[in-house]
């Protein structure tokens, strides 16, 4: 593989809080996820050279841009020289400026005859024709994010960085923008890190995601696999999984894959671990996963049925979360309006909850608290 463009290695105490990031990026988008407080603007800041590190360094696409508490002379680039992008969360459009002179304004020379063209190139890139003279209080959501996007990247920057780019978007602005963003970014040819909490924006946008919390990275990799799956209990926490159930291997079944495990009311069949000495394990599953039905199904794929009480239905848009009590085990799943509507769900209605043994994946970690 080849080097990465933008190297990170840094520390930086601020207070009680320690932020410890090792990151690389080569051209496409690598998702920087997790909760607010986490340390991930503050990691782009870092990048941006808008604070400074305690110790570590900095490159991009070869270029030493900070250096401190390491072997050689120590070095901070200022944020004006670093050849780095960056989208804040609010945007922080200029008021005062039309369109045109926003996307202008990191140009060296905003009225040359090529800072007017490349105003115009970004212009037709972002969709932005006939909106040129327009102020930004005059600009939908979705416009001044385009608008931003042309100003970060309209001299050229080797790197891009996108602090949150849809934080004051409503829900249905950002399902919109998307794949609108993702096509941008695509054309970019550049790192971006984009720093997000919302899962669907990374699985959306990222090509890979770095799971950061207490100001600690705690998994790297593909999101599908990272967010989807994740193996680490914090992570699965961090990432909304919904069913973490501490279990007790009963059975193992090397030939099938899978084992049996067995927990308060329920024995369940699941990917068969590694681990050869485990008596109790974590087992995850996506609430998207579990398929809910008014009886057992007959013959089926799906190697595990379990009956429960419905003892919560909670709106979770765009549809509806639904807690089964199955003898002490809580399971959770997420269904359509259409089908809660359908099968008339209702606390103390008695459901199966119906899944695939593939659907479950073990996590590193401790017991799961109950419930």
């Amino acid at each position: 593989m080849s080097e990465p463009a933008l190297r990170v290695d840094i520390e930086r105490r601020i207070g009680a809080f320690r932020l410890q990031v090792n990151l690389e990026a080569w051209p496409g988008v690598l998702l920087l996820f997790g909760p607010s407080g986490a340390g991930k603007t503050q990691t782009l800041r870092t990048i941006a050279g808008l604070t400074a590190p305690d110790s570590g360094e900095i490159w991009l696409n070869g270029t030493l841009l900070f250096r401190r508490g390491r072997p050689g002379n120590p070095l901070n680039v200022p944020a004006w020289r670093r050849r780095v992008g960056y989208v804040f969360q609010d945007y922080a459009l200029f008021p005062h400026l039309t369109v045109a002179d926003n996307i202008a304004f990191g140009l060296s020379n905003r009225r040359s005859p090529q800072a007017v063209e490349r105003v115009k190139e970004l212009v037709k890139i972002y969709h932005l024709e006939g909106l040129e003279r327009r102020r930004p209080w005059e600009l939908s959501g979705g416009q001044q994010q385009r608008v931003a996007l042309a100003r970060a990247l309209a001299p050229n920057p080797q790197a891009l960085l996108l602090d949150e780019p849809f934080a004051s978007l409503d829900a249905e602005l950002r399902r919109e923008l998307r794949r609108e963003l993702r096509a941008f970014l695509a054309s970019a040819s550049i790192p971006v890190v984009l720093v997000t909490h919302d899962r669907e924006d990374a699985l959306a946008l990222g090509d890979t995601v770095q799971v950061i919390d207490h100001g600690q990275c705690l998994a790297h990799g593909d999101p599908l696999r990272v967010l989807g799956q994740p193996g680490q209990e914090p992570v699965a926490r961090l990432v909304g999984v919904e069913n973490l159930l501490s279990l007790r291997v009963m059975e193992r079944h090397p030939l099938d894959g899978t084992m049996i495990c067995a927990g308060q009311g329920v024995r369940l069949e699941v990917p068969l671990s590694n681990g050869r000495g485990e008596d109790t394990i974590m087992v995850g599953l996506r609430a998207s996963d579990i398929i809910l039905s008014p009886q057992q199904m007959g013959r089926s794929s799906a190697r595990n049925q379990l009956a429960g009480v419905v003892i919560q239905v909670e709106s979770r848009p765009p549809g509806y979360e639904i807690a089964l009590d199955c003898g002490g085990t809580i399971l959770r799943s997420r269904i359509t309006g259409a089908a809660l509507a359908e099968m008339g769900i209702q606390k103390g209605q008695t459901l199966w909850a119906v899944f695939k043994a593939s659907s479950c994946f073990l996590v590193e970690g401790g017991p799961a608290p109950a419930g």
